[in-house]
């Protein structure tokens, strides 16, 4: 498979066409973070985003394997992978992502008809010096406790709204929270 980009997957020994252009592996990421939608919710939506043909329900856990496998470019996470805060969030970043981006393709990458999710994950790993790369970097420097050089601290005054990610909780998290809320808002 040697330079071939799949655009399809095995699901139990069945082959599924999926839809692999970037756009629908973001729309994804998106469910995967929509506090609204229910565990089962999520995993139902983006099965059917990712597919293109109906999965049958008996296959949907090894479909909803297959496809974080596409995500991961074809790479298998590791069975005991230590959590990392995350460092970017693709909603919140999406201007800076697609500069850095546009920048390494040397053209408007969201102009394109189809560019298969691999291609695109190609040009993200080869981001380098910009905008990008200095909120990732302070952000990582934040994340490890790690003092801010002084341009830094002055960015991050600057840029406040630019740095800070959004918070995503669990739904039992959310569900204390939401709970607390109507408790303040009683008093």
């Amino acid at each position: 498979m040697i330079g071939r980009l799949p655009t399809s997957v095995t699901v139990n020994g069945k082959s599924y066409d999926i839809r692999s252009d970037f756009r629908n592996i973001l729309i994804i990421f998106q469910v995967m973070n929509d506090e609204e939608l229910t565990a089962v919710e999520r995993i139902v939506t983006i099965i059917n985003i990712f597919f293109k043909d109906e999965v049958p329900a008996e296959e949907v856990e090894d479909a909803y394997k297959q496809l974080l496998l596409f995500i991961n470019c074809g790479v298998p996470e590791p069975e005991h992978k230590v959590k990392k805060p995350s460092l970017y969030d693709w909603k919140k970043d999406e201007q800076i992502i697609f500069s850095a981006i546009n920048k390494v393709a040397g053209k408007e990458v969201r102009f394109e008809p189809y560019m298969h999710w691999w291609t695109f994950m190609g040009l993200f790993n080869e981001i380098g010096e910009g905008m990008f790369n200095t909120v990732i970097s302070i952000r990582s420097k934040k994340a490890k406790g790690q003092k801010l050089d002084k341009w830094e601290q002055e960015f991050c005054r600057n840029n406040k709204d630019m740095i800070d990610l959004p918070k995503h909780y669990t739904e039992e998290e959310q569900a204390q929270i939401d709970a607390l809320n109507e408790i303040l808002g009683q008093l």
